[in-house]
């Protein structure tokens, strides 16, 4: 009975920490393919456009940034009983919010450190960029004065903007998971692209 309860045990271990070993494991092949592959586009589009495109396409990476963190902590601080309220009265994207809810901490993992800290890495690539087309390399100070306030912005920028955007994301949490889970239901319904496993919103 004991070798039985033992086999039926380390069965259950190897159940639960399966889909998370899989998670992990696409997080590491999907922040380096987007790493890659966002890298390579803004790297290449600022070398080709003027000053102006190129602090336009910045201050989009940073704000991809921060939209992505809104919506994860959104996801984390979100009630899940309003949701199964909305589901019972059969309004589109309300499963989607509760599979949101339910998976929060995937969710939360995917927006504010995938997502995070490839936006962070390549706003500052992206102002390395920048750096390059404004300094002239004939004087050595000004262009350390220039990096280092360029640096200093991006860093304010993003660190404030996200401050900003917790606290929207946490006072509007309902409204955001719901607009989340309802792109996802169009997703579903339109493109039949399903974000989640059928069994991760099932407790």
């Amino acid at each position: 009975m004991s070798k039985n309860n033992n086999k039926k045990g380390s069965g259950k271990k190897k159940n639960n920490g399966g889909p998370k070993a899989k998670w992990i494991r696409k997080v590491v092949i999907l922040t380096f393919g987007l790493s890659v592959f966002f890298g390579l586009i803004s790297e290449t589009l600022m070398e080709n456009l003027n000053l102006i495109l190129s602090i336009f396409i910045l201050a989009c990476i940073i704000l991809v940034g921060i939209f992505f963190d809104i919506i994860g902590i959104a996801v984390t601080s979100a009630d899940e009983a309003p949701f199964h309220a909305m589901a019972a009265r059969k309004i589109p994207g309300s499963k989607e919010g509760v599979r949101l809810i339910r998976n929060a901490d995937v969710v939360s993992n995917f927006c504010n450190d995938v997502v995070g800290d490839i936006s962070g890495i390549i706003s500052g690539a992206a102002g390395a960029t920048i750096v390059a087309k404004i300094v002239s390399g004939n004087n050595e100070v000004l262009d350390i004065i220039v990096s280092t306030l360029i640096a200093g912005l991006i860093s304010t920028i993003t660190v404030g903007g996200k401050a900003l955007g917790k606290s929207v994301a946490i006072k509007n949490s309902k409204q955001i998971v719901y607009k989340v889970g309802y792109l996802l239901y169009l997703l579903k319904r339109r493109f039949k692209v399903d974000l989640f496993s059928k069994n991760s919103g099932n407790r």
